[in-house]
């Protein structure tokens, strides 16, 4: 049943050190308990966006509060989502800013889409301070 999970090597984790729009989304839904961060630079590997955040809600309604507090912090920073999927059903909430994609999973649509593996190729990246103090 276990799987191996693709580890990157710690050298090959990268500091986003901007107060960018995804270093936003990931102090929101640090905020909102969301678990297994993950910001993945896609850059080099993609022309649709530079980023996603990956994310986990332990519930339906986690996942929806940790996509709705994404949303209202960003949109006091004036950056409005360009599209929104799976809001209602909650087992992948998808929030497209454009330069970056939040991915807002339920456990076990995270194993399932394994996000991960499939960019696995693509740099980690460090987000500073996720939860301010």
């Amino acid at each position: 049943m276990g799987r191996s999970v693709n580890k990157q090597p710690e050298s090959e984790v990268q500091p986003l050190e901007t107060e960018d729009g995804v270093t936003i989304a990931a102090r929101a839904a640090s905020e909102k308990k969301a678990t297994d961060l993950v910001v993945l630079d896609l850059r080099k590997a993609a022309s649709f966006t530079e980023y996603f955040l990956i994310c986990t809600g332990a519930s339906t309604r986690q996942v929806q509060a940790i996509s709705n507090a994404v949303e209202e912090t960003l949109l006091k920073n004036r950056k409005r989502p360009l599209h929104i999927e799976g809001y209602s059903s909650a087992e992948w909430i998808l929030l497209d800013y454009g330069d970056f994609i939040v991915h807002v999973f339920s456990p076990g649509s995270r194993r399932f889409y394994d996000l991960e593996r499939l960019w696995r190729d693509a740099p980690r990246v460090e987000i500073k301070n996720e939860a301010p103090e």
